[in-house]
């Protein structure tokens, strides 16, 4: 191609152009670039690959195949690592709380990178839950032209002629711990429900960001759910290198692309898929760093009134290939358009509107994934957000595949994850109580875990639909049942979860969006003359600097003010 780029209106004139940049260019020279090279714009390749998971392990290899469409594109790519924390082998033990803090640090590094390095653009390759919106964060907070590249998921597992996924091994261990399952089911189980690269196969959290990504603009159309193996990848991550170089050249950035309209069209994808609940937070987050007001009661109200028409693990039959095949995303949003669920006009990376990317594409009515929004399987999202008196800052539900939306019943309390899960084990949970596990919180936890091995161990026993749990932690975008997380505000800022006693009685209503205590106001005054917070054993690290930083739930748990405080944007440097 035969683009011209002016390098003294790029940020990486501050490190290749001029006399007294002859020390940065040698280090360039040292790298076997030339001089044409070096006065071509600097492109960031991030990639949040590693040998952690093999939702990972395919996105260095994809990175490198990136820089022939950035150098077909007229630029010079520079490839760099980012780390992730993988939720499935972080999940039931203290490493969780490692997992959403890792969000922050994947934003935070990749936006270091390219400050130090002065890049001029940015494609950045993400494969496990927090790299997702971790790496669309960065892209918003720097501003420079980007493209977002999902890995890809991992391809289902096959047991007993049935199509399986990790959740299945979760599920299955309560069953275990039941004595319904023989051990050596189990583990033959766990070795075939994983068979190779790419993340999570159901609409967890990689998949329900991923659909995020194309639906807020950021990714090429029909780009992300293309599983890992397939060899398509390579031609999408080619693709995203030669794009991002038409970005360059017409200065189209992120905060151009994610407009509050395209916030509320990724949220309509994300109740029309029965996304994940952390879909909640991530958008918030996202928004902010946009500058953008988009709290989770914004995100509830758009969940509150979008139809939940496609029929995916957990709460339905098909994973991510399933949904590949029947069209992807843009499939599921040619009929959320028809229906006037979206904003055409928003623009995307393709440097044409949502609408125009939309009209290329026609309904398929032999595919069996995704309904017409005139057929839903049900006339509202698969997500629902909660307020009321135990929750006066929300919470969130995801009721995809849920018969029963009511719940009442007297509250059995644990201080935290293990405690609850051991009780569990021992089948010390009563049907139809209301389990509350607090003090897992972003600040109190800190963290904010998930709790996928209890739901699933739940569920594994029988008991996913006899009983509610709430927290003001997180689930696992693979979490079933009458499960509520992200409760407002968390017992660690002396929220009324904190002053839960066992026996209160809890009324759920996820129809009215509902979440009360049955405790008279006089009560809850005397309990929190005597409450205390409830101590961490984090007094240094990460973890440490986490909790005096972060925010509440409802608005993403975020570490820093955002696009609204900044004094200059990075890529007007």
């Amino acid at each position: 191609m035969n683009r011209k780029f002016d390098k003294s209106k790029l940020p990486s004139r501050h490190v290749s152009v001029g006399p007294e940049r002859a020390p940065h260019r040698s280090y360039y020279y040292a790298m076997g670039l030339d001089e044409d090279d070096i006065a071509r714009p600097f492109v960031a390749v991030a990639s949040a690959g590693n040998d952690s998971a093999p939702c990972n392990t395919t996105l260095n290899a994809q990175a490198d195949i990136c820089r022939q469409g950035v150098e077909t594109g007229g630029g010079m790519p520079r490839r760099f690592n980012t780390i992730t924390v993988t939720d499935g082998i972080a999940m039931g033990h203290q490493g969780m709380k490692s997992s959403l803090v890792s969000r922050e640090v994947i934003a935070d590094s990749v936006e270091l990178s390219v400050r130090g390095h002065c890049y001029d653009a940015l494609v950045g390759f993400a494969g496990c839950d927090k790299s997702l919106p971790g790496m669309m964060m960065a892209m918003l907070r720097l501003n420079v032209p980007s493209i977002f590249v999902y890995g890809g998921s991992i391809l289902p597992g096959t047991y007993q002629g049935e199509d399986v996924t990790v959740v299945d091994v979760f599920e299955k261990v309560g069953q275990h711990a039941a004595g319904n399952c023989p051990l050596q089911e189990l583990i033959a189980l766990e070795k075939v429900a994983c068979p190779g690269h790419g993340a999570c196969g159901g609409q967890f959290t990689a998949n329900t960001m991923a659909c995020v990504g194309e639906a807020i603009g950021l990714s090429l159309p029909n780009s992300n759910m293309a599983p890992a193996p397939y060899k398509s990848r390579e031609e999408i991550a080619i693709a995203a290198g030669e794009q991002v170089m038409a970005l360059l050249e017409t200065n189209l950035r992120p905060r151009d692309i994610c407009t509050r309209e395209a916030f509320e069209n990724a949220a309509r994808v994300v109740a029309a898929t029965g996304g994940s609940t952390n879909a909640a937070l991530h958008l918030p987050a996202m928004a902010s760093e946009a500058g953008i007001d988009f709290d989770l009661f914004d995100v509830a109200e758009i969940f509150k009134t979008t139809p939940y028409i496609a029929d995916l693990k957990p709460g339905g039959r098909y994973v991510a290939k399933d949904m590949h095949e029947a069209g992807g995303v843009y499939m599921l949003m040619k009929t959320l358009m028809d229906g006037g669920f979206l904003h055409a006009d928003c623009m995307t990376v393709t440097g044409r509107t949502l609408g125009e990317n939309i009209d290329e594409i026609t309904w398929n009515p032999d595919q069996k994934v995704i309904y017409g929004v005139k057929a839903p399987i049900t006339p509202t999202g698969g997500v629902v957000g909660l307020r009321g008196t135990l929750a006066p800052e929300g919470a969130i539900v995801k009721v995809a595949g849920m018969d029963r939306l009511q719940f009442t019943g007297p509250a059995q309390v644990f201080e935290c994850e293990e405690d609850a899960f051991a009780a569990v084990e021992n089948r010390e949970i009563n049907e139809g109580s209301v389990i509350i596990i607090r003090n897992e919180g972003p600040r109190g936890g800190p963290g904010m875990r998930e709790m996928l091995s209890t739901t699933a161990a739940l569920y594994g026993q029988g008991m996913g639909e006899k009983v509610a749990l709430i927290t003001d932690g997180r689930f696992s975008g693979a979490t079933r049942g009458f499960c509520i997380g992200h409760v407002g505000p968390e017992a660690a800022a002396g929220g009324p979860i904190g002053l839960v006693h066992d026996g209160d009685v809890i009324a759920i209503d996820a129809e009215a969006g509902t979440i009360d205590l049955q405790v008279s106001e006089e009560e809850l005054a005397k309990r929190r003359e005597t409450w205390k917070p409830h101590e961490n054993d984090y007094a240094s690290g990460a973890l440490w600097r986490y909790a005096q930083n972060v925010g509440a739930a409802h608005k993403g748990a975020i570490t820093h003010p955002g696009a609204k405080a900044e004094k200059h944007i990075y890529a007007d440097i």
